[in-house]
């Protein structure tokens, strides 16, 4: 790939035209600063003959402004050479469609002067919820009464909700005549009778006979309606979790930015399809069996659910946000980030690694932080060191964005420290859901237990929860001068597609670099690991090998020659079916990392002596096995006799058995 090598300084204005002759030779492009991207993006824009491909980096506040500038070159070289990889490539979308149907929900006047704003790009309805003075004229068309539930996303909204006051307020036409009447001052300029203070005088309907909107004796209607957009103004919203569906605006006192937004949702939208799902890896369900939950447990758009009846999830590619966490905690890998790809970010790491250790760069300590929340908190940073009232990003801390911070786990971080990090850091803002960073916190317990384990010293893995700029700074300060073992030899290997691939590649090379001398045969690790060992008990096992067909990656098998169950502990990724499916309770897992190279071969976990048919002598099950059902079916009218003798047959004798019986029994009868 060609590059565009010239260097230019003060290019935002005073070297404007370099910036366009460099676009018009088809070369890439890369403007090492953000604030002038509009000019550029205009410039290259206005000019004939612009080819080139435009990216952009920032390394004024990530690494050229603050107390560690003077160090900050190989960080720089590092930035600038991911600048120039390749866009991921392009994935499936999700399509939404708005026609600029827009629900309201608050009190009558708030709702009506929102519609005002808005009304001339929107279709406005309102959902009046009791309170507010309404305007004299009615302008939209105003629903109320109880409202049963409100579900869906951008462009498909379904509300349902019960019609259950005597007011109709399609009839209604604001003349006041009930409101004067009422001598309990029951009715507002809401147009709603409110039931505590009506003692059922019926004034109101006496002076409404013309428009007939006022009847007691209607009965709740169940009525359903469909939007595109919702924007809520009530305290509390209507879904109950973190990441709402978009094209939903929970604000009980909306600005001007939310005003524009909704605005601006008209037409048609695309989002990537942020996850591939391969259904053969997942540990979900086995014969109607949820073993793991990990996935729809952290999701926090609630766009996960299960399917017991197809064996799978389900996620909703128009609920999801994208934020990454299911496939962090996936254990198998059946959850992938489709984008960008794990390729992709791996290749970016390996990228940012390599050339800030060529630049003479030491100790790499790579920031993870969203493109949201996180860059902001970044830049401003940046800019409070070159004002000098704050340190900034340290020379070496390399500030990665990522679309969210929840979207990476410990196989691609443990690939970054055995390509020759010294420490990862994830950092976390009010964005992040409470179970994104107990999901992180973790699985980084998790790759910190294995590099300790290893002997590597030092906390290689943190999480950093920072909403102001100041407490980013500190806690930037206080990461950089912690010590951290870095591998003696960074790996070269890139990070496949297959988690669990990935993951290996990662352990086998910190492995082989281990500073202990002397290694363990195991290393214990906390609850959370996708790597362990299964442990029997060998006294309730009967071998009847449900757990073998339970498994999602075969990780359990059995011998075809013998009756045994034997396990490959590296295919383990402890998703618990096994556990759950075994009728006896004779599993349990043991998370864990073994050293040896037992860990890639099937072991007998359990073998017992075969049981051979009383009449052929063919093995059809285990000693213990036959022996348990005989003990517990030997008191069964059902089988008593022949019938309990027939149990001890295997499968074939036990046919023939009974047909011989019953050919014995007819001929008895002549």
């Amino acid at each position: 790939m060609n590059e565009t090598l010239s260097l230019h300084s003060g290019l935002c204005r005073r070297e404007a035209g370099a910036f366009q002759q460099a676009v018009m030779s088809g070369d890439d492009v890369v403007v090492a600063c953000t604030q002038e991207r509009r000019l550029f993006v205009e410039l290259a824009g206005q000019t004939e003959g612009a080819t080139s491909v435009i990216r952009f980096v920032n390394i004024r506040e990530t690494g050229g402004w603050g107390k560690g500038g003077a160090q900050a070159a190989p960080k720089i070289a590092a930035l600038l050479a991911a600048a120039h990889l390749p866009d991921p490539e392009p994935v499936a979308t999700v399509s939404f469609k708005s026609a600029g149907r827009l629900l309201i929900i608050g009190a009558l006047d708030k709702a009506e002067a929102l519609a005002d704003s808005v009304s001339d790009v929107l279709q406005v309805s309102i959902f009046a919820s009791q309170g507010g003075n309404g305007a004299q004229e009615r302008r939209y068309p105003v629903l109320a009464g109880q409202i049963d539930t409100l579900t869906g996303w951008l462009g498909a909204f379904d509300l349902q909700w019960t019609k259950n006051n005597p007011i109709d307020l399609d009839l209604c036409t604001r003349c006041n005549a009930c409101v004067a009447v009422c001598p309990e001052g029951a009715i507002g300029l809401d147009y709603q009778i409110n039931s505590k203070l009506c003692l059922s005088h019926k004034r109101c309907t006496d002076v409404c006979k013309v428009a007939g909107a006022i009847d007691f004796a209607r009965a709740p209607q169940a009525l359903t309606d469909s939007f595109d957009l919702v924007l809520d103004l009530r305290e509390h919203t209507a879904f109950m979790r973190h990441a709402p569906p978009q094209g939903y605006f929970h604000t009980p006192a909306p600005d001007l930015a939310t005003v524009l937004k909704i605005r601006d949702l008209v037409g048609e939208f695309e989002k990537p399809r942020f996850f591939a799902y391969k259904q053969k890896l997942c540990a979900h369900s086995r014969n109607e069996t949820v073993g793991c939950r990990a996935c729809i447990d952290i999701c926090s758009a609630e766009a996960i659910s299960s399917d017991k009846s197809r064996q799978q999830i389900k996620v909703n590619p128009s609920l999801c946000v994208g934020c990454g966490a299911c496939t962090t905690v996936c254990p198998s890998g059946a959850l992938t980030y489709a984008y960008p790809r794990a390729t992709d970010q791996g290749q970016k790491i390996k990228t940012l690694l390599s050339t800030y250790a060529r630049a003479g760069g030491k100790d790499a300590t790579l920031l993870f932080h969203s493109q949201g929340a996180g860059q902001k908190l970044v830049e401003e940073l940046g800019r409070a060191a070159q004002l000098g009232v704050a340190q900034g990003v340290p020379a070496q801390v390399i500030p990665v964005g990522v679309w969210h911070t929840a979207s990476m786990g410990v196989e691609l971080w443990l690939s970054a420290i055995a390509q020759g990090a010294a420490r990862v850091a994830v950092l976390c803002t009010s964005e992040e859901a409470p179970q994104y960073r107990q999901g992180l916190q973790d699985q980084m317990a998790v790759a910190q237990a294995i590099l300790n384990g290893l002997g590597y010293v030092g906390q290689h893995l943190q999480m950093l929860q920072a909403n102001t700029m100041p407490s980013l700074d500190t806690d930037l300060a206080m990461l950089a001068k912690a010590p951290a073992q870095t591998v003696a030899v960074a790996a070269s290997f890139a990070p496949a597609a297959e988690k669990r691939s990935t993951l290996e590649l990662a352990l086998d090379h910190l492995l082989e670099h281990a500073p202990l001398k002397s290694l363990p045969e195991h290393i214990a690790l906390p609850p959370a690991s996708p790597l362990g060992n299964l442990t029997v008990d060998k006294d309730k096992c009967t071998l009847c090998l449900a757990c073998v067909s339970a498994c999602p990656s075969n990780a359990l098998s059995d011998n075809p020659q013998s009756p045994q169950l034997r396990l490959t502990e590296k295919n383990c990724v402890q998703c618990g079916l096994c556990v759950k499916t075994c009728p006896e309770k004779a599993i349990s897992l043991q998370p864990r990392l073994l050293l040896t190279p037992a860990r890639k071969e099937p072991r007998v976990l359990n073998e017992a002596q075969p049981y051979g048919c009383v009449r052929c002598g063919k093995p059809f099950g285990t000693l213990k096995g036959i022996e348990a059902m005989l003990a517990k079916l030997s008191g069964h009218a059902m089988f008593q006799g022949a019938a309990l003798e027939r149990l001890k047959m295997c499968g074939d004798c036990r046919v023939i058995d009974i047909y011989s019986a019953d050919h014995e029994t007819r001929i008895d009868k002549l």
